[in-house]
């Protein structure tokens, strides 16, 4: 079986060039390191498929938990058993994506900068957080991005959906901005490893709050309504897309989505280089 966490990154002959000599193709990066991606991922079948399985196993774990809650409830915060579904394949999809494009990146991360190979990052060309974040993908969770989208879109189907395309294309947007606080979070997280060396514990605990954006947000009242709904936007980066798709896109919501999810993103900048000034190289 394969190391799924150190992979030799795609243009790592060119490293040695200088740095900053030419401004980079990041499109190009991207497609290399997703053919890499692949390539790697078609050399070891079996790793892919087990880690395929084991993602698809969770997400019918969360699904087969709704059909059983349901039979004992019509209703919980005033959504209904299929709208509960709509709102656990929204948070699937952003998740997978999550997981797919950047997880992997991030959690090596935090892990380089402790162990000095966060060196190899700043001798290449380019944006440091792009190239961080982007050196590969992980297929199994893409392909579940599928599965959740096909639970998204069987839940319409018993609710008797019919979106149009500016709904479709509104959810969409709605599901980038959540990817993006998704994103930040773990970003943020893991740049405090540039102060404290010991961080896994943080760097977990993201898992931990994205249980809460499987739940609705009338469910939060008091404190919990504070941190999870308006100072940790856990909730509503599902919540909002969701409602988008059930009854129709609220402005003010999408408007609030938006904002947050551009506030945490440039937070998010702001952290990473404050810490990257305080970063000792390894051959310091």
């Amino acid at each position: 079986m394969n190391d799924k966490t150190n992979p030799i990154t795609p243009g790592a002959e060119h490293s040695r060039e200088p740095a900053r000599a030419a401004r980079p193709n990041y499109l190009r990066l991207w497609l290399a390191s997703a053919r890499y991606s692949v390539v790697r991922a078609m050399m070891f079948r079996m790793d892919f498929l087990m880690w395929t399985l084991v993602e698809l196993f969770w997400m019918g774990v969360n699904v087969a938990m709704v059909a059983v809650i349901y039979r004992h409830t019509d209703s919980i915060g005033g959504w209904s058993q299929y709208e509960m579904l709509l709102l656990i394949g929204t948070s699937m999809i952003i998740q997978r994506l999550m997981m797919g494009f950047f997880w992997s990146n991030i959690f090596e991360f935090g892990r380089n900068i402790r162990t000095g190979h966060f060196d190899f990052f700043l001798a290449q060309p380019g944006n440091v957080l792009f190239m961080v974040s982007t050196r590969k993908l992980d297929l199994d969770s893409l392909a579940n991005v599928v599965v959740a989208i096909a639970v998204v879109i069987y839940s319409a189907g018993k609710l008797g959906l019919h979106p149009g395309v500016l709904d479709i294309a509104a959810y969409i947007l709605l599901l980038a901005c959540g990817l993006a606080v998704n994103y930040s979070l773990i970003v943020l997280a893991v740049s405090l490893t540039f102060w404290v060396i010991k961080t896994e514990g943080i760097e977990g605990s993201y898992f931990s709050l994205t249980e809460f954006s499987r739940l609705p947000r009338e469910v939060f009242r008091g404190l919990a309504n504070v941190i999870f709904v308006y100072a940790l936007p856990v909730v509503i980066v599902t919540n909002i897309p969701a409602r988008a798709l059930l009854g129709g896109i609220r402005l003010a919501d999408a408007a609030w989505l938006v904002a947050v999810s551009a506030a945490w993103f440039g937070l998010a900048v702001f952290v990473f280089h404050r810490g990257l000034r305080r970063y000792a190289s390894a051959s310091s």
